[in-house]
């Protein structure tokens, strides 16, 4: 499926299709810092603040955060990174158009306030960061070289948490002829669907239109046969209208994501002047009240995350290899839906989604007209609010993943006198652009939205937390179901246990860590067990989105009042490193339901006569604990009993894990014993480390595409002798990559280990392990060949890792 999409989705620098080519404008960037400089080759994208140095005094912010109930302002540090993004930044390049052709200019995402200038002349001006925008430059262009430049700035005090900046996202040249599908220009949609029958409402919009034009339509299954055709004049408005038929289609699911092709061809009176290829799925929704979702007839629950844009070490850079590297550890959790939290994402993102299998809510806004942040996009929301979002909407609509669209997160505006009608402007917006979706909005402010109508607006109500007012909410709005837009927020520390192993709430310790307990929340969130209670009692829940998949740049609650060195969030379910925190396999054991779960935790290196919770994170209904062969007893999940109400203390635990709660440490080994009717079937254990010995290397890839891009994610571990994790230990590893004869097929990219505390450089080919783990990125050349990877610490023998690429 990866490799038969490849070319429909657009995914190779030059793709051309009859009279229409686009160019992804990679390559040949320069770019300086500042209203002046020295310019620098650079490969778009280009974050040009990831690169640090990281710095307290970075974007400083004396604030009140009301959405996390602050009634005063306080001194927040690392809030966005801890990274130099504010200030501008210039790139220019050059590009030819052939004569007699349209030019259009798309940018996928530019942080921020774009001016776009062609051979001296600006010709656009965007000012949102994260939203996709496009120029037709053709009146701007001649013969020969043409010039373009794009300047781009950030003010401080205008997020919350790491933007990014500059090209982060992909530039594209769009030529056509006169004759044309606009941007974005196909509308496609399934009014019918059955396992028997679909139908499928086309909508071409075509520019340069003046009669008699005709649009012919083929639509491709996955195997690229033809499934059905039509044909259709162009109206005198440049717009062509389809309806078409398939027989015993293929539904796309998270399960089964299939995927079909409509293949516009544009005819003018000298031929064929244009072939525009849309591609899309078939798929039904439907919210009934009482009962929830249903996907295709069949009822289900979100099992989503909230993520933020940035890759991490990578920054805001957008990579399709890290993103495919995210969704597949989240897919492997069992995860199913994303929600773009708080902003449009980007393209390869949503093309993902659709070919791997997860449904999206997105989400342009984190605030309306009323400011969270000073130069936040408040600034911009009168003027510029339809126009993104219709930028957004005519982008996305055509994606299967895509199962609703979110208006904004927590906005201040919920509470204001006019919230509803600002509310029903955007969701106006979104129903005329696509009524064949529903609209949510992640909503915190719970009293506000139930006493002013702004819930009743949404088609989907979607509550952030406040798990204790679902029931309230459900009986006091007219939807009959409720969405949990944004739950959780339970914080961790990979590899830290704090004991004992009991709830905390905004708990601050000297350390700067949370416990890996994964039992330390928010004062306003919970933890995991009280939603999934939530989801397992009640049929109007409709599931969840968890904040957050990955640990992300900024944030980093709760030590985000004047606590540097804390820069990057512990909200993750994995780290920034991209490691998975033991949180990963509380989820795994719920949501996965095809693959077992049975993970034991903490580590086995205490000091003599400490007294250790344990814990299991299993999808088996019970186990045994065994200390040194000798039976530390068995433990059964507790079954449901009365409804949960949701609350933040209650006591859920024992529905969804295993615990033994004070084991005498001796060292050895802890073995867990899972059991099936009875029956031993699996079992897990961890060792008592000794003193470090070596550092191990894995990867799930080591052979890569040798484009450029492709990425290994390399875990790097300190072991003892015997191969275990020595999970105190926190050496400073250095990295070096040799290849060939001919150059390197691969090299290093960066490195992070997960720890919200540390401030190395991701860039620098070294990296400290956090808990006896980092991770290093290498990055494919466009050479083939083969190289090799040498992490080594003072004391550790050395570990290697070749890495191919073709």
């Amino acid at each position: 499926m990866r490799r038969l999409f490849a070319a429909l989705f657009l995914s190779c620098s030059l793709c051309a299709f009859g009279q229409r080519s686009e160019v992804l404008l990679e390559w040949g960037w320069k770019f300086h810092k500042g209203e002046t400089g020295r310019w620098e080759k650079v490969t778009v994208p280009h974050d040009w603040a990831i690169y640090g140095p990281f710095s307290r005094d970075n974007d400083l912010q004396n604030v009140a955060v009301t959405q996390n109930m602050e009634t005063s302002a306080s001194l927040k540090t690392g809030r966005t990174g801890g990274l130099p993004y504010v200030g501008c930044g210039w790139y220019r390049r050059s590009f030819k158009v052939p004569a007699g052709k349209r030019a259009v200019l798309l940018f996928d995402g530019a942080m921020s306030e774009a001016r776009v200038f062609v051979n001296g002349t600006e010709v656009c001006f965007w000012p949102y960061g994260y939203n996709s925008f496009w120029v037709d430059v053709t009146e701007y262009v001649h013969r020969g070289r043409n010039e373009l430049s794009v300047r781009l700035e950030n003010l401080p005090n205008s997020s919350r948490w790491y933007p990014g900046a500059g090209l982060y996202r992909n530039v594209h040249l769009i030529i056509t002829d006169p004759l044309h599908v606009g941007v974005w220009g196909t509308h496609v949609t399934t009014p019918s669907v059955s396992p028997e029958y679909a139908s499928v409402h086309v909508e071409t919009t075509v520019e340069g239109a003046s009669g008699g034009e005709r649009v012919v339509t083929s639509i491709l299954d996955a195997s690229g046969a033809e499934v059905a055709s039509g044909e259709a004049p162009v109206s005198s408005d440049g717009v062509s209208v389809q309806d078409l038929e398939l027989s015993s289609p293929s539904l796309w699911s998270p399960e089964s994501p299939s995927l079909y092709k409509a293949v516009t061809r544009v005819y003018g009176p000298s031929g064929l002047c244009d072939t525009y290829e849309t591609v899309f799925g078939v798929r039904s929704l439907d919210f009934v009240p009482g009962k929830g979702f249903f996907l295709n007839g069949v009822s289900r629950k979100f099992q989503g995350v909230c993520n933020h844009h940035d890759l991490g070490p990578l920054g805001a850079a957008v990579n399709e290899a890290a993103l495919r590297h995210q969704l597949e550890l989240l897919k492997d959790m069992g995860c199913d839906a994303i929600r773009t939290s708080h902003n449009m994402p980007a393209p390869e993102l949503v093309r993902l989604c659709d070919e791997m299998g997860f449904m999206m809510m997105l989400e342009p806004f984190d605030e309306w007209d009323v400011a969270k942040c000073r130069n936040g996009y408040h600034r911009f929301f009168e003027e510029w609010a339809e126009r993104d979002m219709v930028n957004m909407l005519r982008q996305y609509r055509n994606h299967p993943s895509v199962v609703m669209w979110s208006i904004g997160n927590e906005v201040p505006t919920q509470c204001s006198p006019d919230g509803a009608r600002v509310a029903q402007f955007l969701a106006d917006i979104c129903h005329r652009e696509d009524p064949s979706r529903p609209v949510t909005c992640g909503m915190d402010q719970v009293s506000c939205i139930l006493s002013n109508g702004f819930g009743a607006v949404v088609d989907v109500p979607g509550l952030n937390y406040r798990t204790f007012r679902y029931l309230e909410a459900y009986k006091a709005l007219p939807q009959g179901f409720i969405l949990g837009s944004e739950t959780g927020s339970t914080v961790s520390s990979r590899g830290v246990y704090k004991l004992p192993a009991v709830k905390r709430f905004s708990a601050m310790d000297d350390d700067h860590q949370c416990s890996a307990y994964e039992l330390d929340a928010c004062s306003w969130s919970n933890i995991p067990d009280v939603d999934f209670a939530l989801a397992d009692d009640y049929p109007w829940t409709m599931g969840q989105f968890v904040w957050t998949g990955f640990d992300y740049l900024g944030e980093p609650s709760p030590y985000d009042k004047d606590s540097w060195p804390n820069h990057s969030s512990m909200f993750g379910i994995i780290d920034l490193a991209s490691i998975p925190k033991d949180r990963y396999y509380l989820f795994r054991s719920v949501w996965n339901r095809n693959s077992e779960t049975l993970h034991i935790m903490p580590h086995w290196n205490w000091p003599a006569g400490t007294s250790v919770p344990v814990h299991v994170f299993t999808s088996y209904e019970s186990a045994e604990l065994f200390l040194n062969g000798r039976s530390l007893g068995v433990r059964r999940k507790e079954a449901p009993g009365v409804p949960t109400l949701g609350g933040q203390r209650e006591k859920l635990e024992g529905r969804y894990r295993l615990m033994w709660d004070a084991v005498p440490f001796e060292p050895g080994e802890l073995k867990v014993v899972a059991y099936r009717g009875g029956v031993s079937v699996d079992s897990a254990s961890v060792r008592t480390a000794g003193k470090p010995h070596h550092i191990g290397l894995e990867c799930s890839g080591t052979v890569l595409e040798a484009d450029g891009k492709d990425l290994a994610y390399v875990t790097v571990s300190v072991l003892d002798k015997d191969g275990n994790l020595c999970p105190m230990d926190s050496s400073l590893v250095h990295f070096r990559v040799r290849g060939g004869l001919l150059g390197k097929a691969v090299h290093f990219r960066a490195a992070a280990n997960g720890d919200p505390t540390c401030l190395d450089i991701f860039h620098e080919p070294q990296m400290h392990v956090f808990s006896g783990k980092c991770t290093v990125i290498l990055q494919a050349s466009r050479r083939r060949g083969r190289a090799v990877l040498e992490a080594s610490a003072t004391g550790l023998e050395s570990g290697f890792l070749t890495v191919e690429t073709l």
